[in-house]
């Protein structure tokens, strides 16, 4: 798949069909993953997969009851967990060396997971990023040390249905010249 055909095709996949992720397939998504880059390349990061129902099942309890992507915790064939790694990304020395401190390592792990978003789609597979829920109970589940976090939980599988498109703002609402307000597409209705 074409990289702009991924980016235009990724959505946020909600039901997934039971079928295994192959591990050649399930391996290149990884790679993609792997090569993301981070903060002086602190890789901050390690991925667990789940596939054990139990674990799932007791994954899906860490999100509440109204979150539209529950069900997928137990319904994917596989979860990835992307666990960051505290006091690494963003840090010189063990000290933090800006005022956003681990928010470096929020920020990696998101180019990372979106990386992993991308391969999927190109893969025939599909994803939806939930950082919504109960981290340090996802982290108990896990069995995480005190210094890990987990980030996100990300259903991966063949989707069983695709949601409709969703628009996207258009490019001269929200890219500026410049200075804020100043537009750079104000001439161009389309974009």
């Amino acid at each position: 798949m074409e990289f702009y055909d991924a980016v235009r095709s990724r959505q946020s996949i909600r039901r997934y069909k039971p079928d295994p992720v192959p591990e050649d397939v399930l391996l290149r998504v990884l790679e993609a993953f792997r090569e993301a880059p981070s903060w002086a390349n602190a890789q901050a990061w390690e991925i667990i997969l789940v596939t054990d129902l139990q674990v799932k099942l007791a994954l899906q309890e860490t999100l509440s009851k109204g979150n539209p992507s529950r069900a997928a915790v137990a319904d994917a064939p596989l979860l990835v967990c992307a666990v960051g790694i505290s006091g690494r990304s963003g840090f010189y020395k063990g000290q933090p060396v800006t005022a956003r401190g681990d928010a470096w390592m929020l920020f990696d792990l998101g180019i990372a997971t979106e990386h992993l978003a991308l391969a999927a789609v190109a893969e025939g597979l599909g994803t939806v990023h939930m950082a919504y829920f109960d981290f340090a109970k996802a982290g108990d589940i896990l069995k995480l040390p005190q210094d890990r976090t987990v980030v996100e939980i990300i259903p991966l599988g063949y989707p069983a249905q695709l949601p409709k498109r969703v628009e996207r703002k258009a490019l001269k609402d929200f890219v500026f010249q410049d200075a804020y307000g100043k537009a750079r597409f104000s001439q161009m209705a389309d974009l």
